[in-house]
């Protein structure tokens, strides 16, 4: 079989994690796909940085989405994509962080076999790897953490996950597309059993201009999202790890909560 990166090889998909945001943490092989794009089909939330390593003879075509907001269908993405495959195109599909944790490439990548046309994936940092180093929070540690698991806070609404037993001590959960209902996902996490000052973490635009790391409780999570106006894209994080990233943080932080508490 081919290279798919073999420039006498064409017609194929190249599905390629375009990692949390930074370009720096693309990875080589990424940025030898972008190399030899005809067409890249990319995400909204791709940094223009990351696109300049585009040819520029290459179409670009963005299928930007937002919460409850869909520019094209998923069905209608994969149509695109085969279509410009069948022309005999180079097709990057380009996506942020890695293609396989929440990015949908596991649907994309069926569709293009379905149609009997080769693809190639290529990993990137995930959002929650790439977010959680950036603010010095590890996922996992030997004295804290030995699980860690990663949920949708809005794939089907709150009320077809299961979660029990995913954060609790010991244990460490990461929640992708969760500020929105962050105020429902303390809800039920409290309600499942989570200790109600479990630490928290919001990870704010990782590794992106503006990025913050926001601390707090369970408890509070709600309220902190909503007082300091926490905008997507963001990743939240439950579990003792999240202490370790800041100790003077954690004194600050509940002072700040029993401060508000008493307002």
């Amino acid at each position: 079989m081919a290279n798919l990166l073999d420039p006498s090889s064409r017609g194929r998909v190249i599905l390629v994690g375009a990692g949390p945001g930074d370009p720096g943490l693309l990875t080589v092989r990424a940025v030898e796909a972008l190399g030899v794009a005809d067409v890249v089909v990319h995400d909204g939330l791709i940094d223009p940085r990351v696109l300049d390593l585009v040819p520029a003879g290459a179409h670009r075509i963005s299928v930007a989405k937002q919460r409850a907001r869909h520019t094209l269908p998923q069905e209608a993405i994969n149509a695109l994509i085969v279509a410009h495959v069948r022309t005999g195109a180079i097709v990057v599909r380009l996506k942020g962080g890695d293609p396989f944790i929440f990015g949908r490439g596991g649907e994309e990548v069926e569709a293009v076999r379905a149609a009997g046309l080769p693809v190639e994936v290529v990993p990137g940092v995930s959002a929650a790897l790439g977010c959680a180093a950036e603010a010095m929070l590890p996922l996992t540690h030997r004295d804290h953490a030995s699980v860690v698991s990663f949920v949708a806070g809005q794939c089907k609404g709150l009320a077809d996950q299961d979660w029990s037993g995913l954060a609790g001590k010991g244990r460490t959960l990461v929640i992708y597309m969760g500020v929105a209902t962050a105020a429902d996902i303390a809800d039920k996490l409290i309600a499942d059993g989570v200790t109600p000052d479990m630490p928290v973490a919001v990870l704010e635009k990782g590794t992106l201009a503006g990025h913050r790391a926001l601390r707090t409780l369970l408890t509070d999570l709600g309220q902190m999202v909503a007082r300091e106006r926490v905008v997507s894209p963001a990743i939240i994080v439950v579990g003792e790890v999240v202490d370790l990233s800041d100790a003077e943080d954690k004194l600050a932080r509940w002072a700040r909560i029993a401060e508000s508490a008493q307002a």
